[in-house]
């Protein structure tokens, strides 16, 4: 394998040191073949040609996250949220909201990033030492409540109330038989009532009497009733904000460890910047487990998998497929040859008409925390996050992650 002229693969010739800080290993591998099937009926794939294939077929719909729940609801909902949404009405939903998430427009909202990041970490100054997955939370939530439009609550603290969602969502695999108990459901409707109230219904009714460039404004121009816009704040919310805070916090807990990568990190181009957050970001993926429902029957590999099947994609294990990151897969390397038409991320952000739209938000508002953050030199790990998966993301959660500052020794300033 070629090496780079700069980090190296792996990177600095480490060891594993730098490798995945959040595998899991109870996911089926299915290294042996191609495709495997597992006793629940499930049809899994590891390799990253066939999981592309699968992400970018018109005979496969959106499934886990709540899609199935969201199908049933049917016209209770209206319109389908974006994420759940299939076809043209998808594709044309993509096509219009696409603005929102361009480098052009993310760029603007560059200086409110920057400040904000600059408050969180003086609150960390002030306090002495703070979880940092708390303030990532925030800014998450922040940041893409100024795309979405959720920017006249009622009361303070949307971050909790969009975190209960995840936190009692459930199992979110289609095919798991464990089913919400009814009070569960009634605490989850409750849930969903006061995000409305307290967050959407406020913003809706601003955005009636002053349009902004948002999703709120535009999807009141298309005519959306407050329904179908609360479903839409919901899955964004839950899909992006959420995802976005542990990636921040995972990203902090590696460069941290690793002096020399964080060294590297400060002080290069955005571009190597960049480069470095995508390579953390391959290595542990937030989202691990990605599934779709087959629509038609179709040919994967050397099998047919018949309509009606559910397929589980292992992105961990396609984002470390040799044949394609080579040799060093699972270490760390910012700089690694990739086949053309692969991204850095390689499956981290999906693939097909269903790729996370903020994948440049989400690395955008991470580089412009994480710099501003870690220039501080005095910058200490006083306690590793605990690691558990939420099972209706299918991603891990990094929990507890303390960090102080540990003396005087001073910053640089951060445009």
């Amino acid at each position: 394998m070629t090496q780079s002229p700069a980090s190296g693969c792996p990177f600095h010739g480490s060891d594993r040191s730098t490798a995945s800080l959040t595998r899991r290993a109870s996911l089926p591998p299915a290294e042996d073949q191609a495709v495997q099937q597992t006793s629940d009926g499930v049809y899994h794939i590891a390799s990253f040609e066939l999981s592309r294939q699968l992400l970018r077929s018109d005979d496969v719909a959106q499934a886990g996250f709540m899609a199935e729940t969201a199908s049933q609801a049917g016209s209770l909902l209206g319109r389908p949220p974006v994420l759940y949404a299939e076809g043209e009405h998808h594709h044309e939903m993509r096509r219009s909201t696409a603005r929102y998430f361009t480098p052009k427009h993310v760029a603007e909202y560059q200086p409110f990033i920057a400040q904000l990041s600059d408050e969180l970490i003086g609150e960390l100054w002030q306090a002495g030492e703070l979880n940092l997955d708390d303030l990532s939370l925030r800014l998450a939530v922040q940041v893409a409540a100024q795309v979405i439009g959720l920017t006249s609550s009622a009361v303070p603290g949307m971050e909790r109330r969009i975190t209960r969602f995840v936190e009692m969502g459930g199992d979110g695999n289609p095919a798991s038989t464990n089913k919400a108990s009814a009070a569960k459901n009634l605490v989850m409707q409750g849930h969903t009532l006061n995000f409305f109230l307290l967050d959407v219904k406020p913003s809706i009714a601003a955005r009636r009497r002053e349009p902004q460039d948002d999703l709120i404004s535009y999807l009141l121009e298309r005519g959306y009733s407050d329904t179908e816009i609360l479903t839409e704040c919901l899955t964004y919310g839950t899909a992006g904000m959420i995802t976005t805070r542990e990636f921040i916090s995972l990203a902090a807990w590696q460069l941290v460890q690793h002096p020399e990568l964080r060294e590297d990190y400060l002080h290069a181009p955005e571009a190597e910047r960049f480069a470095i957050l995508h390579e953390i970001l391959r290595l542990d993926p937030v989202v691990t487990q990605l599934f779709r429902r087959v629509v038609n029957d179709i040919e994967v590999g050397s099998m047919t998998i018949p309509a009606g099947s559910l397929v589980a994609l292992n992105v961990q294990q396609a984002n470390v497929d040799r044949e394609v990151v080579g040799e060093d897969a699972e270490a760390l390397c910012p700089h690694r040859p990739l086949p053309r038409g692969v991204q850095p991320p390689v499956l981290s952000f999906g693939d097909g008409h269903h790729r996370c739209p903020g994948a440049f938000l989400a690395i955008r508002e991470s580089d412009v925390f994480l710099r501003r953050l870690l220039i501080w030199r005095d910058l200490e790990l006083v306690q590793p996050p605990s690691l558990s998966y939420n099972e209706v993301v299918k991603g891990y959660e990094l929990r507890g992650l303390r960090v102080r500052f540990g003396g005087a020794a001073g910053h640089a300033a951060i445009p």
